[in-house]
């Protein structure tokens, strides 16, 4: 699906389409002007985008997120990305959500949790920092 928004083959609400993606409105969004931000290049996973892509792809984010609040009046912006899980669309999307201060949204996305102990949260830490080398 949004490798035809990319190639203008089914139509969306686009907001940018240059060479380092497409940003479009969000059919479902959780507030109006939530946009996703697509690679024009098909991956399926943020691990997929090949390294060299990553500065353009970024940099266009960048500016949505940079343009969201300027164009809405929002305070800020929510910015996500699901690989796999909870991925609804099998190419890699960013979510760039308006946000103000009071919107509702306080704890919506994910439920919180705490580690047991010092010594756990170190473990964790370091099985993370082994497989980045």
């Amino acid at each position: 699906m949004f490798c035809a928004i990319v190639a203008g083959s089914v139509p969306a609400f686009k907001v940018v389409d240059v060479p380092e993606g497409v940003g479009f409105l969000d059919t479902r969004p959780v507030f109006k002007g939530h946009v996703l931000v697509v690679p024009r290049r098909h991956v399926v996973t943020l691990p997929d985008l090949p390294i060299a892509d990553l500065p353009g792809y970024f940099g266009l984010v960048q500016r949505v997120v940079t343009a969201v609040p300027a164009a809405l009046g929002s305070q800020g912006t929510f910015v996500a990305i699901n690989n796999v899980v909870s991925q609804s669309v099998a190419h890699l999307h960013t979510h760039v959500v308006p946000r103000t201060k009071g919107d509702g949204l306080k704890g919506f996305f994910w439920p919180r949790t705490r580690y047991a102990s010092p010594e756990e949260a170190a473990d964790y830490a370091a099985k993370i920092a082994s497989e980045l080398g």
